[in-house]
């Protein structure tokens, strides 16, 4: 490592000497694009054109001037022009002229009516409801207090729609009870009779007698394994064997699953 040459100059302060800072980045497009940002903004500053032409005195504003302008303006789009109800409507044929294609009647109109207005009934007001202390009104017909609906020729029966419901739900238990039935009839059981529960328990002591009689004949000493398995093996046969020779001795009727 070498160290610097030693100096009394060295020990003297100096002042910092700070690098330059690069000068700022300036796009060379920014001359148009102020150009442009004024000419778009100047345009905008007013609130309309900036010379506006003054009304003249004469031409002042008169009473429904405006009114007048929109029933123009309205009857020009519907396209009768200005003067489009200016025309007189035909008069009304008079008695003495002859009735539109040979049409005519002799029916006194004044007499008809008045006789109509005798006869006629008075109407009856419609019955309403008050519902609050101030007096308000409320049509007593659509409020359920009138039993309107039991003078109806159908009142009190079963609607058509429900009674085919029944049907529906009725016809559908019919079908399950059906096939439950027939899922009971297949899968029903055998009743054993009697000469074939007394063939069986005969079979059964049999085959009980046949294993006492191999038990019997094993040897006393059991020092190996297989007599030991051949031992404990006939001792659980025999026991099934006792199991169900007492179950067909205790029941007389016994049912068989079919499979």
């Amino acid at each position: 490592m070498q160290y610097p040459v030693e100096s009394v100059h060295n020990l003297i302060p100096r002042e910092e000497e700070r690098p330059d800072k690069p000068p700022r980045y300036t796009s060379r497009f920014r001359p148009t694009v102020v150009k442009e940002k004024r000419s778009s903004k100047d345009a905008m500053k007013t609130m309309g054109p900036a010379k506006v032409e003054i009304p003249s005195p004469d031409k002042y504003l008169q009473k429904n001037s405006s009114q007048r302008r929109l029933e123009k303006t309205a009857l020009a789009k519907a396209g009768g022009g200005e003067h489009c109800c200016t025309q007189r409507k035909p008069d009304v044929p008079s008695k003495s002229d002859p009735p539109l294609m040979g049409l005519h009647s002799n029916k006194d109109f004044v007499k008809t009516n008045v006789a109509e207005t005798t006869m006629a009934e008075p109407r009856k007001p419609r019955p309403v409801y008050a519902d609050t202390k101030w007096g308000d009104r409320q049509p007593l017909e659509d409020s359920g207090l009138v039993p309107k609906y039991i003078k109806k020729k159908d009142y009190g029966e079963t609607p058509e729609y429900l009674q085919q419901r029944m049907e529906e739900v009725q016809r559908a238990q019919e079908e399950y009870d059906r096939y439950v039935s027939d899922r009971m009839r297949e899968g029903a059981m055998k009743e054993l009779s009697e000469e074939e529960r007394t063939s069986i328990l005969a079979g059964l002591k049999q085959n009980w007698e046949d294993l006492n009689r191999q038990y019997q004949g094993l040897s006393v000493v059991t020092d190996t394994a297989p007599k030991k398995q051949r031992k404990e093996r006939l001792e659980n046969a025999m026991l099934q064997l006792e199991t169900d020779i007492g179950l067909l001795e205790r029941y007389k009727t016994i049912y068989v699953a079919n499979h």
